[in-house]
């Protein structure tokens, strides 16, 4: 799609969205309520005054709990599909081949995609590289919440360098599940996936030990054979197995329950014998391993709510994460150094502390945070022979950063904030033998990320928003330290590179309105355009040295698009993500850049009876724009362009109320691709499932 397309599309639906605008003032003066809310209703949770979707100057999705038991989802793919602008890259079905895409920056089997995108879980970052493997490592089992900040705004809060967003996972709590008057609730719930033969069993015991203290345990097993794509073609390697865990305690320390700390565990696990190597593509060529694979994440925090004292809203955080993968038995062999027998890791330990001053006039709300971050990551690998393309050493980076929001006469909300980041780089005496026996130099460099948000409510039914962020990415241990060619000749790592630096620009407009079509019901509509800037983009080479060096710059563009209208117990949902990447320097567009995707979702409830049906539909335009050199093999035009597709699913959902005789029961029944469509995300080396059943049903008891 062209810069004008995405224009004209612009253009379109504004006039479009004009008419109800001007309607929803009218309905709004008129006192009427909503009989629903939308997703971009949804509270938005972060520093200042908490706020929906639709009062937020930014492009950010929240999924709740309900959201993720719907999708009975089996990997986070299931989650976040319809999102726009947001895609699961590499083995995307496969329990160790996530990644995540957003707005054309993310992708698998690229160390340069480190750190453009953060992804926290309670605040935690996930981090993991590994030739050929996944990033992400957990299930959306532990989950209650999932939030999507897409764009470099959130580098502010969350640290320099997510040019794509962030990503934030919260995990569930024992009053999630603990009712007033309750001191103890057990969740047993089942799943049933028929393609491909995969179980789910889970258990949840929350506990209310006194009126101080909480705690929760979780527990699941899920496993799945190899799954068939929509020809009945069996995706080879996709089996998988992991039990998880999680275990929480919150403890307050006033009857308010304004101050407390809260301790928590979890991990996941996968341990299986002959899994594909190449957890990122069909096996093929790279064969099989025997892996075990660990997230292991622990921490404590602090929280003070105060609302008391309106200069002391504290949040403390000591956290520690550990990601392995030990790999043995490769059908490779010792000939090549990727089959050897290894361990490879990430360590990391983190502190991150907050406070939010607030203070309030007549006609106006003022929210000051201040805070700093630090955090210290060791990168191992235990290998007989060094590995060029997985260094060890360390990532050390501290940061502080200041965000004040501003809130005039209910109207206007003005956000601007900074960040600066110290980060440095040490490698060890692994990296020393590759490279000629000398020790590379530390690296050491700051980066400064300031950014301006605004939004003006026009009426209480239409605003206008626009914001500006600059943010830059340090170099990662990867690209600064990777010597797999020359190895034991000279040193050929990239001690000079320099730091990714982004412009992104967005501006949009919200139309969120009640009685457009009838007393009470809702419409909520939210358009987004952006423009990023990137220069001094890291990049690969392959088969040369050094490995990793910065070529010219970068633009990407596009709109996205929120809507959703509630009326009686119907209810539907609709996305547009439409982006557009270049590189500057060839003139070519970028590779990492997924084509159109609408989404489409229509609903019934009928709260009498507790069950909501519903159909789901997602159109993907085709991929024709990415570069095919002409010398390229039909083979390699194939592995990078995809054809348009749509697929289609249906559900039926029962949740009796508590005043119900099954009061406590769920039922969840979907079928996934249910024209079993055979089709590949562009952004994924497999095919996707073809037609699927679902099944779920859960008994919670409480006493």
């Amino acid at each position: 799609m062209t810069r004008t397309a995405v224009t004209l599309a612009l253009c379109a639906t504004t006039a479009l969205t004009a008419i109800p605008a001007a309607q929803a003032q009218e309905a709004t003066e008129t006192g009427e309520t909503r009989n629903g809310f939308t997703l971009l209703q949804r509270l938005i949770l972060g520093a200042g005054r908490a706020k929906v979707a639709v009062d937020t100057p930014q492009a950010v999705t929240a999924l709740e709990q309900e959201d993720i038991d719907d999708k009975q989802a089996s990997t986070v793919t299931d989650i976040l599909k319809a999102v726009p602008n947001v895609s699961v890259v590499g083995g995307a079905n496969r329990a160790l081949g996530q990644t995540f895409n957003i707005r054309g920056i993310g992708a698998g089997e690229s160390a340069s995609e480190e750190g453009r995108i953060v992804v926290n879980v309670d605040g935690v970052p996930q981090f993991f590289e590994q030739y050929r493997m996944g990033g992400f490592f957990n299930d959306p089992e532990l989950f209650k919440r999932v939030e999507v900040l897409r764009g470099p705004a959130s580098s502010t809060l969350y640290g320099s360098g997510a040019l794509g967003g962030v990503i934030n996972f919260t995990t569930k709590e024992a009053s999630d599940y603990l009712a007033d008057g309750q001191n103890g609730a057990l969740k047993l719930k089942g799943s049933y996936d028929s393609n491909a033969n995969g179980y789910l069993a889970s258990g949840i015991l929350a506990m209310r030990l006194s009126n101080y203290a909480e705690f929760l345990v979780s527990g699941n097993y899920r496993t799945a054979d190899e799954f068939s794509d929509g020809d009945g073609m069996a995706i080879e390697g996709s089996d998988f197995t992991t039990p998880n865990g999680l275990a929480k305690g919150t403890f307050y320390l006033d009857e308010n329950k304004e101050r407390k700390v809260q301790l928590s565990y979890s991990q996941f696990t996968s341990d299986q014998d002959n899994q594909a190597y190449s957890q990122l593509q069909p096996t093929g060529f790279f064969g099989t391993v025997d892996r075990v694979v660990n997230n292991r994440q622990a921490q404590i925090s602090y929280e003070d709510a105060a609302t008391d004292n309106p200069w002391l809203d504290l949040k403390l955080t000591l956290s520690y994460n550990n990601i392995t993968n030990e790999q043995s038995n490769a059908s490779l062999g010792t000939s090549s150094n990727i089959g050897q027998d290894s361990t490879y890791g990430y360590e990391s330990y983190q502190f991150v502390g907050q406070n939010t001053f607030e203070w309030s006039g007549d006609r106006f709300d003022n929210y000051l945070t201040v805070g700093g971050q630090l955090i210290q990551q060791e990168r191992t690998t235990a290998t007989a022979d060094p590995l060029g393309h997985h260094p060890e050493g360390t990532d050390f980076q501290a940061g502080v950063f200041v965000q004040n929001e501003f809130i005039w006469n209910e109207r206007l909300t003005l956000i601007p904030g900074v960040r600066i980041d110290y980060q440095k780089l040490s490698s060890n005496n692994s990296v020393a033998a590759l490279a000629g026996g000398l020790m590379p130099a530390d690296k050491t460099d700051v980066a400064f990320s300031p950014k301006l948000a605004a939004l003006y409510k026009i009426s209480d039914s239409f605003s206008i928003f626009g914001s500006y962020a600059h943010t830059e990415r340090f170099p990662s241990l990867d690209e600064i330290y990777s010597n797999d060619y020359g190895a034991g000749v000279a040193p050929n790592h990239s001690p000079d590179l320099k730091k990714e630096k982004s412009n992104n620009y967005e501006m949009g407009f919200v139309v969120s309105t009640t009685g457009l079509m009838q007393d009470g019901d809702s419409l909520d509509f939210k358009t987004t355009g952006f423009y990023n800037k990137i220069d001094d983009l890291i990049i690969r080479q392959r088969n040369l040295y050094p490995q990793y060096v910065n070529v010219g710059r970068a633009e990407i563009y596009g709109v996205e698009f929120e809507a959703g209208y509630t009326r009686d117990n119907f209810f539907a949902d609709a996305s547009l993500g439409v982006t557009v990447g270049t590189d500057l320097s060839s003139g070519t567009g970028l590779t990492t850049v997924a084509p159109p995707e609408f989404n489409l979702g229509l609903g019934y409830r009928m709260p009498d009876r507790g069950m909501t049906v519903g159909w789901e539909g997602r159109f993907v335009f085709a991929e024709s724009r990415v570069p095919v050199s002409a010398t390229a093999t039909d083979l390699v035009a194939e592995a990078l362009r995809r054809e348009a597709f749509n697929t289609h699913n249906l559900y039926l959902n029962w949740r009796p109320d508590q005043q119900s005789r099954f009061a406590g029961w769920e039922a969840s029944f979907r079928v996934e691709n249910l024209f079993d469509t055979k089709y590949r995300d562009f952004l994924s080396n497999d095919n996707g499932k073809g037609r699927t059943f679902k099944l779920t049903l859960a008994k919670q008891f409480g006493w």
